[in-house]
C-alpha cells in the first residue's frame, strides 16, 4: 500500500508520565494514535476485540523499545468490558489521563428504506454506544483523580454531513458529534476536555485499490488522508496545546465538508 504523502513530524508532544486508553487501538487510526503516544513517551493500553492484541503490542514494543504498551481484550458494547479496560489502565500505570474512543465499524451500505434493524443496532452499538461507554468510564475515573483529563472521540465527516447510502453509520457518527459537544460542555469546569475528530476517507488496507481514485475525487485536495495525519490531530487535542478546546468537532477531511 503506497502512501498518498510522506510521513512528517512537525510537532512532537511530550506525554511522558501520562496514560492513554485507546479503544480500537489494534488497527487503523487507533493503532496510529497508539504509536504516536508511545513514541511521545506516554503509556498506552489498547482495548480491542482483536485476537492479535499480543502481536500488535509486540510490534509496537519492537518499534519503540523504551515504550510502555499494554492491552486488554474489550468488547466496547459491553459496559463491564469498558469498565475493566479503564481499571486495567489504572492498575497498570497508576492513573488514566487520556481516552481515545476509536473503535468503530462501517456496517452495511443501506438507505433508510432498505435498512435492517440488525445492521442498525449493530453499527450503533459499536460506533455510538461504545463511544458513550468509553467516555463515561474515562470521565468517572478523571473525576475520581481530580486532575482533569482529555478525551478524543472518532466521528467522521459523515457525522457532519449525511451519507444517504449508509444511514446507520451516518446517524451513529452524527450522534458522536453531538454527544462530544454535550460532554465537553458538561465537564469543562472540571478540567475535563472532550473533543472529536471527523476524518475523511483514510488510506488503509480496508480501502480497495480500485476504489481509491473515486475516493480521491470526493476530496477537494484530490487525495485521501493518511492515518498519521489523523493521529497528529488527535495528539494535539490530547495535549496541553489544546487546553482551551472542548466540545469541538474538527473536520480532517481534505476540505470535503467545506465544499
Amino acid at each position: 500500500m503506497e502512501r498518498e504523502v510522506e510521513i512528517i513530524r512537525s510537532v512532537v508532544y511530550d506525554f511522558t508520565g501520562k496514560t492513554a486508553l485507546i479503544t480500537g487501538g489494534a488497527s487503523g487510526l487507533g493503532l496510529a494514535t497508539a504509536k504516536r503516544i508511545v513514541e511521545s513517551g506516554g503509556n498506552v493500553v489498547i482495548a480491542d476485540y482483536s485476537d492479535k492484541l499480543a502481536e500488535v503490542a509486540a510490534d509496537i514494543k519492537k518499534e519503540f523499545p523504551n515504550g510502555n504498551i499494554s492491552y486488554i481484550k474489550t468488547n466496547v458494547t459491553s459496559e463491564d468490558d469498558v469498565k475493566a479496560a479503564v481499571e486495567k489502565a489504572v492498575t497498570e500505570y497508576g492513573e488514566l489521563n487520556m481516552m481515545v474512543a476509536s473503535a468503530g465499524i462501517g456496517g452495511a451500505n443501506n438507505a433508510i428504506a432498505d435498512e435492517s434493524l440488525d445492521n442498525w443496532e449493530k453499527v450503533n452499538a459499536v460506533d455510538y454506544t461504545g463511544v458513550m461507554l468509553a467516555d463515561k468510564y474515562a470521565i468517572m475515573q478523571f473525576r475520581k483523580q481530580g486532575k482533569g483529563g482529555a478525551i478524543v472521540n472518532l466521528a467522521s465527516m459523515f457525522g457532519l454531513v449525511a451519507v444517504p447510502t449508509n444511514v446507520a453509520y451516518s446517524a451513529a457518527k452524527g450522534g458522536v458529534v453531538n454527544m462530544t459537544k454535550a460532554a465537553g460542555v458538561a465537564y469543562a469546569g472540571e478540567g475535563i476536555r472532550v473533543n472529536c475528530v471527523c476524518p475523511g476517507v483514510i488510506n488503509t488496507p480496508l480501502v480497495p485499490e480500485d476504489q481509491k481514485q473515486a475516493y480521491r475525487d470526493l476530496h477537494p485536495m484530490s487525495r485521501i488522508g493518511e492515518d498519521f495525519e489523523i493521529a497528529s490531530i488527535i495528539a494535539f487535542l490530547l495535549s496541553d496545546d489544546s487546553r482551551f478546546v472542548t466540545g469541538a468537532a474538527l473536520p480532517v477531511d481534505g476540505g470535503y465538508t467545506a465544499a
